[in-house]
């Protein structure tokens, strides 16, 4: 996606976002782009779809018309529902396999190159926002290397599919579709407030967008103009995207100077594995009834203030892993809510970190 998100500050309210404008040549090329990922029968033909738009538009203050065209215009994705599908029941999880896709040479070297280039805004964002320079590398490594890889579906396709077409065979479907609703009438709400093409973004298959694959209502909540030019570019503007990143963390709770994940081994006469896992990721336990259940701490952790969780980390038919959480870990999942993620932000920020030290 190569729009620009730009950003106004009205005083007691959450700027909205806009898109900036862009060259006609390069809107050109992302028409020609956005034409090469649509799918089937444009919504314009769907009663549910255009029952929709009737209910955003008073919702929003939108014009009617507007809204029904941009939806109308959208199409079906026919192999976008299947992508959100869980895997098979029964498929062993495997970190170590999981951690291969994010953590390699090529990413760690852009990450590296990110880092020197944003030095100055990332230590700016860490001083306004207390999330450190390595959680912010990794995340946006993770999520695009960098921005090398925003996504080619056009965002009003893919939030579409997702909103009326999103798979029943979803253990999940009732809700999963409702949040992509959501975004879709976030996504209206943003792109109404501009005077470029609605049908141009182009993001991944959920409709995520720019370096950091901000949903549309992430960008409403926590994207800010971090370089002060009068906008937020997520897709060009390496400023944006780390304030944004950093500021979606504090919104969620971050807290300053406090390790993400410690060590942790096991005392196996004194061990309640089960009930030491069963918040799952949810900090819980104090350090005292932590090392109690059977838990081996040493350092920085056994001074820790807060609760801790204990994340285990499946390595398909071999022994687990295992790391103790703090909040600051369960901040990051809210970004993506999976464990074996996190670790991936956490592990590649690390190695970026080493390789720049090096």
């Amino acid at each position: 996606m190569r729009s620009l998100l730009s950003h106004a500050l009205p005083a007691l309210l959450l700027a909205a976002t806009f898109l900036a404008p862009v060259p006609a040549a390069a809107q050109a090329a992302k028409d020609k782009r956005g034409t090469a990922v649509r799918g089937g029968v444009p919504y314009a033909t769907r009663a549910d779809a255009m029952a929709f738009a009737d209910e955003v538009a008073p919702r929003r203050g939108l014009d009617p018309a507007w809204v029904r065209a941009t939806i109308g215009n959208a199409r079906q994705l026919p192999n976008v529902p299947r992508l959100m599908l869980p895997a098979p029941s029964g498929t062993p999880k495997n970190w170590q396999v999981y951690r291969s896709r994010f953590i390699d040479p090529v990413r760690i070297a852009a990450g590296v190159r990110f880092w020197r280039d944003n030095a100055a805004t990332l230590s700016r964002a860490e001083a306004a926002y207390g999330v450190p320079p390595e959680i912010i590398v990794g995340i946006v490594g993770v999520e695009t290397i960098y921005g090398r890889n925003m996504g080619s579906f056009r965002v009003i396709d893919a939030l579409a599919t997702l909103a009326f077409d999103f798979p029943e065979a979803h253990p999940r479907a009732a809700e999963r579709q409702a949040f992509f609703r959501g975004e879709l009438e976030s996504f209206l709400s943003t792109e109404s407030r501009t005077a470029e093409n609605p049908l141009v973004p182009l993001g991944s298959y959920a409709g995520a967008m720019g370096m950091p694959q901000f949903m549309p209502s992430s960008i409403a909540k926590y994207a800010v103009d971090f370089d002060g030019d009068g906008r937020i570019d997520l897709v060009h503007n390496p400023a944006d995207v780390i304030g944004s990143v950093a500021s979606y963390f504090k919104g969620f709770g971050w807290q300053p100077g406090v390790a993400p994940v410690f060590p942790v081994g096991f005392d196996a006469a004194r061990l309640q594995k089960q009930v030491l896992l069963a918040p799952d990721i949810v900090p819980t336990f104090s350090v005292d009834a932590f090392v109690a259940g059977g838990a081996l701490l040493q350092g920085e952790a056994l001074r820790h203030p807060g609760l801790l969780a204990l994340i285990e980390l499946q390595n398909g038919y071999e022994p687990p892993s295992y790391v103790a959480g703090t909040k600051n870990f369960y901040v990051i999942t809210r970004y993506n809510w999976s464990s074996y993620y996190a670790m991936s932000v956490i592990d590649l920020g690390r190695e970026v970190r080493t390789a720049m030290e090096q």
